[in-house]
């Protein structure tokens, strides 16, 4: 029988139904909620009680009874259906996948961490199925979302840490895109047999965290700018409180309590049903600045949050991090001017300057090379400003093989701050080795 759709779908219900008259049944006589992991084992209970009654109808009939590898796959694939996203599951729990899309529910592709892309087995009986799943997945969170034709676009964390973005209803399918993240990779030091970074830069990145510069770290999509900041945080020290503000929870640091015990994670939310209720970036990050923060961290930056933020590096709330997408070091300025332009404020480009280069110290850019490989390949020292320009030093610059290597100094001030840590300025010489 292996995991016959209707059988799946039959128990599915029936248990479905059973779990939630228990959990009414429950409230109604003021016992205690079942909650949690006591829910997953009572839906356990259940479905064996389900599949014992196959099991009885089955001998009754002259038939064989389940078989014990088709009892544990049918029970997976139950609990996926309830708690989990189907048959999804399956390769969020893969750890060789990075990517999941949907196109539609039979329409299904997977990139490896090798960059290889594959095409995925159906994942819904059809895209109302897909939907259904997905509904569920959203209102299980920490705040209820929405999705549904008057909100379209959904965000979601899952339990996994993973980012789930879904649109519908404007699309010609039902569209999913998962972006898994690797928590296993947390500490800067991983990096360097990572080939991201090599022992100069480790000691370079390591120092600039605690000489709380503030910077920006900049790269195109699935350059592993979210990972890379982990690895960045995950190097402060554990005695100082950290407000992380994310359109999307990625940065996971809840998995690195023990290293971040005073740490608060925010989280943007869009309107409810009755069109209120909505907090966005900028909202959240000025809230954090209120909450006493020795560090204001942003997922990414990518409106008016810029100019919150910039004024909070020059009001001396040091040692922010943030990320922003842009091909090159260099680029994020004119990124940052766009940002500021879309203000209430609406910066010209010379005031737009003089904002970034008093609150910014540097930029750290990563690419993705053509083997797949993420690597660091620039970082900027931010000097002043000239009018229409961001003065900048690239303090390490791409060499022929897109990696970074040394080129210039960094300024008195700012080495100054650097040797304050421990950091040995001939660091900043050595090329050093690149792993792999």
């Amino acid at each position: 029988m292996g995991t016959d759709r209707q059988v799946v779908e039959q128990l599915r219900r029936s248990v479905g139904e059973r779990l939630t008259r228990s959990i009414a049944d429950t409230e109604v006589s003021g016992g205690v909620a079942i909650e949690g992991e006591n829910r997953r084992m009572l839906a356990h209970k259940l479905i064996a009680e389900e599949i014992q009654h196959l099991d009885a109808q089955a001998m009754n009939a002259g038939e064989n009874p389940i078989a014990d590898a088709e009892r544990d796959e049918l029970t997976r694939s139950i609990v996926d259906e309830l708690f989990a996203l189907g048959r999804i599951q399956q390769y969020i729990d893969d750890a060789d996948i990075s990517d999941i899309v949907i196109n539609g529910f039979d329409n299904v592709w997977l990139t490896k961490r090798t960059g290889l892309k594959v095409q995925g087995e159906p994942v819904a009986d059809s895209d109302d199925h897909l939907i259904e799943l997905i509904q569920t997945a959203a209102r299980r969170g920490r705040s209820e979302h929405r999705w549904d034709p008057a909100s379209p676009r959904l965000d979601l964390q899952l339990p996994s840490g993973d980012r789930l973005n879904a649109i519908a209803w404007v699309s010609g399918r039902p569209s999913i895109s998962i972006r898994r993240h690797d928590f296993d990779i947390g500490r800067l030091k991983q990096l360097i047999d990572l080939g991201t970074i090599n022992e100069p830069l480790f000691h370079l990145l390591k120092a600039m965290v605690l000489a709380r510069f503030n910077f920006i770290i900049a790269g195109g999509t699935g350059a592993g700018k979210t990972t890379f900041m982990r690895c960045l945080i995950n190097e402060i020290p554990p005695e100082e409180r950290l407000i992380t503000v994310e359109d999307s929870l990625e940065l996971g640091l809840d998995r690195f309590a023990h290293l971040h015990p005073d740490h608060v994670d925010l989280e943007a939310r869009s309107a409810n049903v009755e069109g209120v209720g909505e907090l966005g970036m900028n909202e959240l990050a000025i809230n954090a600045l209120r909450m006493n923060p020795d560090r204001l961290i942003v997922g990414e930056v990518r409106g008016q949050e810029a100019l919150t933020l910039l004024l909070a590096c020059t009001q001396g709330n040091d040692g922010a991090l943030c990320t922003v997408h842009a091909d090159s070091s260099e680029g994020v300025f004119g990124r940052l001017q766009m940002y500021l332009a879309m203000t209430r404020e609406r910066f010209e480009p010379v005031a737009a300057n003089l904002l970034v280069s008093q609150g910014v110290d540097a930029i750290v850019h990563l690419a993705r090379l053509d083997d797949n490989r993420r690597v660091v390949t620039s970082v900027r020292e931010v000097t002043g400003a000239d009018r229409d320009l961001v003065v900048s030093n690239e303090i390490y610059g791409p060499d022929e093989n897109g990696r970074a290597a040394p080129r210039y100094g960094f300024s008195a001030a700012r080495l100054d701050r650097l040797v304050a840590t421990g950091f040995d300025r001939r660091w900043l010489s050595e090329h050093g080795a690149w792993s792999n």
